[in-house]
């Protein structure tokens, strides 16, 4: 919860201005949501583009004439369907769906109250799959507030299966059903009302005026929850928390204290920094990158680092590692070079104040953010960091952090080479290569949401995307898988070819910033080559359009026999020159897998 929330009227105000001076139109990133309700939610909209515009976001919002939801999914004709949004929010709260049922559920008895449960599901499936078939949108759906109160009284979990228990049922049947859905996700609702506390949430007077069923003082709230969506869809997702060691990850000034004097451990005054350090692994765990930033003896420190019994944080948990007496600004840019991130990828966490304030007029892209005086605070202030979901785990993030340790080992054994030729031969590198994998779906559709630097194009697609492309005769999705002496890299590379008309157009083609520098592209190139030659292909196209974040690659069609058709302002359309050829160097081992 974040206790320093603006108001319901402040975001009212706020909008008016923005509506005012047309200040949406500055937003980098345009998104369509459709709200869909089935009781009155005044000011969620303001609310919802207010938050937004913080984040560099203009929304166009739809919202459904009071309780007409239904009619607006069934029609196909409905301006709902008109709209056409990206994002589409269906939230239909328990009473309305249950109606009378929802106050005397004891009029039927125990099989009867099953039968209905089973019916308002496959009525709420109903819904959503009309919009799944004939919208391309991502779809919330609130679960149910699970009341309470039951008519059975404290017999109610006595019930074969009593009130709670079959709206319990009816909540777990939806995440059942969705678990592994790629369009539909759904949002905790009844969580979310646990959190603010079910008797606080709606004010009676307005419920039975207005039928207003969450307070307005909520409803900032509950847009911040929505935020969590929209960001990964829109790419705005960090990779990277850059940590402080003094008074963040034990307490105490280790060059002061000693390794010996620190806080750190399960008693009460230094569990606090223990249990922080739990939850920064369990970021780490599901690809959340963590690299260390302090001022301090880098031998004093790392001696906790590495020999201290309750660190629960490693050497091998860090991507990076800059300890020193640098400034802390100074160190994030290397930082952001050394793993090959963009500074808008980084949450920095520091306790000292001054610190945060440099950092955050330096480097206003990276996220900073001041622990509080007192440690009993610090996991809650990274619970309400909501700058790390994504939308679908993959194995690579699961590797993540093993494969940064090793990019570190990389980087060490490099130094003992002469020739950047001879450190790539002593890799052992070898590529796999995947024609319309359906095992790589997730990985590639990730990708193509938060690959920036090494992005031909930028264009970004979801999962259902990249399974049309992979069923489709039009087009071929390819992917690159990367090993060698250290580790399994992982698919670390996509290219999406449309082959419409026997003319092949490179649609996408991207690269992890984690094999840049090892002459992977060599390899993609060629076999992209390869397989249009095989097809017989005469006129392969591709293209380059800039970003603010993709200059690395902005001549890199020039270097492989590409020639230019035409150029115009922020993007560049190429030939490729099928009488010449491209070789890739003989240490990497390439394997195609049918």
């Amino acid at each position: 919860m974040n206790l320093n929330e603006k108001t319901i009227n402040y975001h009212i105000n706020k909008y008016k201005k923005i509506q005012k001076n047309g200040a949406l139109k500055k937003c980098s990133k345009k998104i369509k949501i459709a709200f869909l309700s089935s009781f009155t939610t005044k000011f969620l909209k303001e609310t919802l583009i207010s938050k937004c515009f913080s984040g560099d976001i203009s929304v166009e919002f739809y919202e459904c004439d009071y309780c007409q939801y239904a009619q607006d999914i069934i029609n196909e004709n409905s301006e709902f369907y008109s709209f056409n949004p990206d994002l589409t929010i269906l939230f239909i709260d328990i009473q309305s769906l249950l109606g009378d049922f929802y106050f005397i559920p004891n009029k039927i008895d125990d099989n009867g109250r099953i039968k209905l449960i089973n019916e308002k599901f496959d009525y709420m499936k109903q819904l959503i799959e009309t919009i799944k078939s004939r919208l391309k949108t991502k779809i919330i759906v609130h679960n149910f507030k699970v009341p309470i109160y039951s008519p059975f009284g404290i017999l109610d979990e006595k019930q074969d299966f009593g009130f709670i228990e079959s709206i319990e049922k009816l909540n777990y049947k939806l995440r059942r059903n969705y678990k592994k859905d790629t369009v539909v996700y759904i949002f905790d609702y009844d969580g979310f009302c646990s959190k603010f506390g079910k008797v606080n949430l709606c004010d009676n007077k307005m419920y039975y005026l207005a039928d207003v069923k969450l307070k307005f003082d909520y409803i900032p709230y509950l847009c911040d929850e929505y935020i969590k969506y929209i960001k990964p869809m829109m790419s705005l997702s960090r990779k990277c928390i850059v940590l402080d060691l003094d008074n963040t990850l034990w307490g105490g000034i280790v060059g002061e204290v000693g390794s010996s004097g620190i806080k750190l451990g399960p008693t009460p005054e230094d569990r606090p920094f223990y249990e922080f350090q739990k939850c920064l692994l369990a970021l780490n765990k599901r690809g959340v990158i963590l690299a260390l930033n302090s001022k301090n003896n880098y031998e004093d420190a790392m001696k906790v680092v590495k020999n201290n019994p309750y660190m629960v944080l490693r050497e091998k948990n860090f991507a990076s590692i800059k300890v020193n007496w640098n400034d802390k600004a100074s160190n994030i840019n290397e930082i952001a070079k050394e793993i090959n991130i963009g500074l808008d990828s980084i949450v920095f966490i520091d306790d000292d104040k001054f610190n945060i304030d440099m950092v955050r007029n330096l480097i206003p892209q990276v996220n900073s953010i001041c622990l509080p005086d007192d440690p009993a605070q610090y996991v809650d202030v990274l619970k309400n960091i909501d700058d790390f979901n994504i939308l679908q785990f993959t194995k690579e993030d699961m590797e993540k952090s093993t494969q940064y340790y090793y990019q570190r080992k990389r980087s060490e054994m490099k130094k003992d080479f002469y020739s950047i030729d001879d450190y790539l031969k002593a890799l052992d590198m070898k590529v796999e290569v995947y024609i319309d994998d359906y095992n790589n779906i997730s990985r590639i559709s990730q990708m193509t949401q938060k690959t920036n630097q090494f992005n031909l194009t930028t264009k970004r697609y979801f999962e259902e995307d990249i399974k049309k492309f992979m069923s489709s005769n039009n087009y071929k999705v390819i992917s690159f898988r990367v090993k060698d002496r250290f580790s399994d890299n992982g698919i670390v590379a996509v290219v999406i070819i449309n082959m419409s008309r026997n003319i092949w157009t490179i649609d996408t083609f991207l690269m992890s910033c984690r094999v840049i520098g090892r002459r992977i592209e060599d390899v993609i190139i060629k076999t992209v080559i390869d397989r249009a030659k095989e097809s017989s292909v005469k006129l392969m196209k591709s293209e380059f359009i800039q970003t603010v974040k993709n200059k690395l690659v902005e001549k890199l069609y020039d270097k492989y026999n590409f020639v230019k058709r035409y150029e115009k302002e922020g993007s560049k359309e190429y030939i490729y020159d099928f009488s010449k050829n491209i070789i890739y160097p003989d240490y990497i081992d390439v394997k195609l897998n049918k």
